[in-house]
């Protein structure tokens, strides 16, 4: 984390905000590009402090998110987490069924067992395959989510404390991933590249519906190095990327975090 900080002061470590709005505008265009080729992001942050503006945001862009547990094996057993999906499917048919040939505890334990699942799946009830990238908050907590993204080649965007290792992040946003505010912003600029990578797409399915040509795909590899190519990026904002620029004061930038 060294590169990012910007100094040290009464045991605090400062965070460079010029390395957070250039790690900000790379994440920007990357999710940008990623939804516009036809593939989902998912939002990730089951932190206390993140959650809120995890689901608000991820809601808003229409993009699937985890904002209680992460289970083991969301990504790389994919195929059980969809079985565990239709399961509820099934429980909430049965629990409406009003005919009364269930006993009051059946229909109690179906409705406890309904609302674990919910409470775990219910944000990626929608994802129906794997995502084309991870917007992580706070790698360190996340770990077993990053893991299971970089053992499936799926790129990560995340926001890193001092505390957090920048090799974890394809594309890192140095920031303080415990301030509620500093966590909205980031998400926010993010959401936003949804929404315009989701414009983007439309666009290209109508000029290739006009033309009658079919989608091309990307392979995951393609999207890691994408990934990497921007981490290389110097960040430098263009002219179309001043917003971002005039909301930098936002983001929190000092932290409890050590190195």
């Amino acid at each position: 984390m060294k590169p990012y900080i910007f100094g040290k002061r009464n045991t605090i470590h400062i965070i460079d905000i010029r390395e957070t709005v250039r790690g900000l505008l790379r994440a920007k265009k990357f999710v940008s590009q990623v939804v516009a080729r036809g593939d989902d992001v998912l939002f990730v942050g089951t932190k206390r402090q993140a959650r809120i503006q995890v689901q608000a945001q991820a809601i808003r862009a229409g993009m699937p998110y985890v904002t209680e547990r992460w289970l083991g094996g969301t990504l790389t057993n994919f195929r059980t987490i969809r079985s565990r999906l239709q399961t509820l499917e099934e429980l909430e048919k049965a629990q409406a069924d009003t005919t009364g040939k269930y006993s009051k505890k059946a229909i109690s334990s179906r409705l406890r067992e309904i609302r674990r699942i919910q409470r775990n799946l219910e944000g990626i009830r929608g994802m129906t395959r794997l995502p084309g990238a991870l917007i992580v908050i706070d790698v360190h907590r996340e770990h077993n989510a990053v893991r299971e993204a970089k053992k499936l080649a799926i790129p990560t965007v995340c926001l890193i404390d001092t505390d957090s290792d920048p090799d974890f992040a394809d594309i890192p946003i140095p920031g303080n991933d415990d301030a509620i505010r500093a966590i909205d912003t980031v998400l926010s600029h993010l959401a936003d590249a949804v929404e315009e990578g989701k414009k983007a797409r439309t666009a290209t399915q109508a000029t290739e519906g006009a033309e009658g040509g079919a989608p091309r795909k990307r392979s995951r590899r393609t999207s890691t190095a994408r990934a990497e190519e921007f981490a290389g990026d110097d960040g430098k904002p263009s002219s179309s990327e001043t917003p971002v620029m005039a909301r930098a004061g936002e983001l929190t930038p000092a932290t409890d975090g050590s190195t």
